[in-house]
């Protein structure tokens, strides 16, 4: 795990620039650091590094191949990248190694095969830049579900990337405004989604993507080498034909062999365990493979309404793991949220991301890399959104659309319950045309009939631009939904960074290719019964976890903000961010609606989530936007 950087034709000052960047990103990697300039300076790339395999100077970059042709800087890990080695060894492509990174591995592989036969062999979570010396390229690859960031764009004409927005940022002479048109889509989900950020001309290269750039730097052309929806397209057309115990059998092989191979390092390595079936189903098979007790790591709250390490802890000593659990404090939650702008580096505003970061702070002062049980929601149909919106969909498709689109727009506008939230909230879905466009409704019909930002345009994206009807059953298109949006613009986000602030690997064995394009393949009802999701997933760990220990409501990894906004301290912080003085002086939102929204709030006590949203913009901008580049 490590960050990279780079740009191009900025010959003046580059290496005070790239190492600049460097340091923006010391916490991505903190062992070392190394910079490369192609001999004309044309071409720079920079890097930080966090060492997980081969922690000697074989592996620091960038690296470059044995012939000297090519020259990568990486973050991320091949899990298999042995495997590589073996059938480059094996085919005669290369004689030896000098080192056992798997850098050198992913470099040789380039040099034998090119870079999308590489890619097609490689398993594991990327984001890598490589310069062909002889042709001149430059070659921008992400992992196929997003898991590490990978930014790129321009400043001041020069062709630039980094894992980390503000190592862009850090850069001579950048003055790139915010890109008001994303803030809608912002306000709606509480992150902005690839391929934009938070500045023009700044963008994330979507998961799964290629970006080429050929000398003079200044037209990138990016294409896909696999993606999740061609997946779930080819699992539909392709289903499984066992039975649901041979499934879970499948399964169980599949993610023992993605945990085995996940489980590699040279540092030690634990897993976080929530209690849930997600992570309680990882930490299992763990343990099942390990001749040493796997260390696991929880934190727990007072309130019992957000406290599962109770269950966390009964389940550690039923698989007799070495676990580790903090009880943190109101106080030790609010001590982080100043953190969050400067550990994000754009608007992002899931909440939850304030527990992530203080379990991978505790998490990292005993290992260095932690499994995750990410994706199983979205893999095997685990969120209780999914059985709703099938529930309110069953009973609304029986009306026809224009029947119900008609008394949608006549509710909506309707004074008698224009301020009543519950009521206008049902009244905006009954326009939805199908499940996926409810589901979408349901996200933004609060953020759209509050206009929170001034300016009104909004960029296309992909809940607004993609028919999700390639898939036959409605609440597949959904998790497609959440697994080209949510999941990668959110929930990989989220504990990429915050994870990262603490120089913290995680590794997720869900997104592994094989499990991915595996739950593709399984029919609904292997998934899902009523309002009971990951059934499949459940089989797995009912065989090493009990069931009764697992029958409870979900928590979910949640903090109550609602609660400590009105308390004095963060109620002051609150509102000295939503000062319509201030606000009105930015020129960005609307002031009035957001004291509107606020005053609700606290003397009504209606809340809606976009006040926190709000709140993170507010601080994004106080904190790293205008203090960091100048007011623009």
């Amino acid at each position: 795990m490590c960050g990279i950087a780079g740009f191009c034709n900025n010959a003046a000052n580059w290496k005070e620039n790239i190492e600049r960047m460097n340091q923006r990103m010391y916490h991505r990697g903190p062992d070392a650091g190394g910079i490369w300039a192609s001999d004309d300076k044309r071409v720079v790339f920079g890097h930080r590094r966090l060492s997980i395999i081969d922690l000697s100077e074989n592996g620091a970059q960038p690296m470059h191949s044995a012939s000297g042709r090519y020259v990568c800087v990486f973050n991320g890990e091949i899990y298999n990248y042995r495997t590589i080695r073996d059938k480059l060894l094996a085919e005669k492509k290369v004689t030896s190694f000098r080192g056992g990174s798997d850098t050198e591995a992913l470099l040789a592989a380039f040099e034998a095969y090119g870079v999308r036969e590489t890619l097609a062999l490689c398993k594991g979570m990327f984001a890598i830049a490589l310069f062909d010396k002889e042709t001149k390229r430059i070659t921008l690859m992400r992992d196929r579900v997003g898991e590490k960031p990978l930014y790129y764009g321009f400043v001041n004409g020069s062709f630039v990337f980094a894992s980390d927005i503000g190592s862009i940022r850090a850069l001579d002479g950048f003055h790139n405004d915010i890109d008001t048109a994303v803030l809608q889509i912002y306000f709606i989900h509480g992150y902005i989604p690839a391929p934009y950020s938070i500045y023009k001309d700044i963008y994330k290269l979507d998961a799964g993507c290629i970006l080429e750039l050929d000398a003079p730097y200044d037209t990138p052309k990016i294409s896909s080498y696999w993606s999740v929806r061609e997946a779930a397209k080819y699992g539909e057309a392709h289903p499984f034909q066992g039975s649901r115990k041979e499934a879970a059998d499948e399964l169980e092989r599949l993610l023992k062999a993605s945990i085995k191979e996940q489980m590699v390092a040279d540092v030690p390595v634990g897993a976080f365990l929530s209690a849930g079936i997600d992570s309680s189903t990882v930490v299992a098979l763990m343990q099942a493979q390990s001749a040493l007790k796997v260390r696991t790591f929880t934190i727990g709250m007072e309130d019992p309404k957000y406290n599962e390490a109770i269950y966390a802890k009964e389940i550690a000593k039923h698989l007799g793991t070495e676990h580790t659990e903090l009880y943190i404090t109101p106080d030790d939650a609010k001590a982080v949220i100043p953190k969050l702008a400067h550990i994000f580096g754009e608007p992002f505003a899931d909440s939850s991301q304030i527990p992530t970061y203080l379990v991978s702070k505790m998490t990292r002062e005993h290992v260095t890399v932690s499994l995750s049980g990410d994706a199983g929601d979205e893999l095997f149909c685990g969120y209780m959104t999914y059985a709703s919106i099938d529930r309110i969909w069953g009973k609304m498709k029986a009306y026809p659309y224009a029947l119900r689109k008609a008394a949608s727009s006549l509710l909506v506008n309707c004074p008698l319950i224009k301020n009543r939230q519950i009521l206008q909230t049902k009244a905006y879905l009954l326009g939805a045309k199908g499940p996926e466009h409810l589901y979408e409704l349901s996200n933004a019909q609060e953020a759209g009939n509050l206009a929170i930002a001034l300016d009104k345009n909004v960029h296309p994206y992909k809940h607004n631009t993609q028919p999700y009807g390639d898939l036959s059953d409605p609440q597949s298109r959904i998790m497609l939904m959440d697994m080209e949006l949510y999941h990668p613009d959110d929930i990989l986000v989220k504990v990429d960074r915050t994870a990262m602030a603490v120089s913290l690997e995680t590794r997720v064995p869900m997104l592994d290719k094989d499990v991915v394009e595996f739950a593709w393949t399984l029919p609904i009802a292997y998934k899902k019964q009523g309002d009971v999701g990951k059934l499949v997933l459940r089989d797995v760990l009912y065989r090493y976890v009990p069931k009764e220990m697992m029958e409870r409501p979900k928590k979910g990894f949640s903090i109550p903000i609602t609660k400590w906004l009105k308390e004095p301290e963060l109620r002051a912080w609150a509102e000295a961010l939503l000062d319509r003085t201030l606000i009105r002086k930015q020129g960005i939102l609307d002031a009035d609606v957001v004291w509107r929204m606020w005053t609700d709030y606290i003397e009504n006590g209606n809340w809606r989530i976009q006040i926190w949203y709000i709140l993170m913009f507010q601080s994004w901008l106080t904190a790293e936007y205008t203090q960091g580049c100048g007011k623009r």
